[in-house]
């Protein structure tokens, strides 16, 4: 059912390789932080599809604002999203919270679930390096709290991922080191105090 969501998207972006790579990296991180964060099978299958149809509505709205800008993407998505998932006979339980995350995926101020967390932090994995963030504007989201250095819900956007048993680092830090073994080595703020000192030498 995935592989056939997933190539439907494909299909429907055909001629623009960028959106295409886009979704299919965001459902990867996705699926991965999904899975080794243990999220029971039915939210990750709803993690995924998510991840596939999240911009769904960018085509839609270049032609119809010329803008595809995130709130125009939570306006046009879900309508879109419920077509093709219709099609291809997901429930409507599914369909509806597919739908509401598509319509919240670029909203940050409410999160109220592992499903929303999940999407929210693997899109930003992959806007982080697509759009070459500046390293300012993640010290920002530092600042903010819209970034956490530590989560239980899904890992660190950009700046760590934990997963599962194991701290998985986009920065370099400790490699393949239990979980357990990290948060008795490092305290928060000896971790923040780290990646600060990253971010203000970069």
């Amino acid at each position: 059912m995935i592989n056939r969501i997933h190539l439907e998207m494909i299909k429907l972006y055909r001629g623009d390789p960028k959106r295409i790579q886009h979704f299919c990296k965001v459902h990867s991180y996705a699926k991965l932080i999904a899975e080794t964060e243990r999220v029971d099978e039915g939210d990750v299958f709803v993690i995924e599809i998510a991840a596939l149809t999240h911009d769904i509505g960018i085509h839609v709205c270049e032609e119809k604002y010329g803008d595809c800008n995130g709130k125009l993407q939570e306006q046009e998505g879900p309508a879109l999203a419920e077509e093709l998932l219709t099609k291809i006979e997901i429930t409507k339980g599914v369909i509806r919270r597919v739908k509401y995350l598509i319509a919240h995926h670029h909203t940050y101020d409410n999160i109220d679930g592992i499903d929303y967390q999940i999407l929210v932090e693997a899109d930003f994995l992959v806007n982080f390096l697509e759009d070459n963030v500046p390293k300012e504007n993640i010290r920002k989201g530092l600042d903010s709290g819209l970034i956490s250095i530590t989560s239980d819900q899904g890992g660190c956007c950009g700046i760590c991922c934990k997963i599962g048993d194991y701290a998985f680092y986009f920065l370099d830090f400790d490699e393949d080191v239990l979980l357990e073994e990290f948060w008795t080595k490092y305290s928060k703020e000896e971790e923040q105090g780290y990646y600060e000192g990253l971010l203000k030498s970069n």
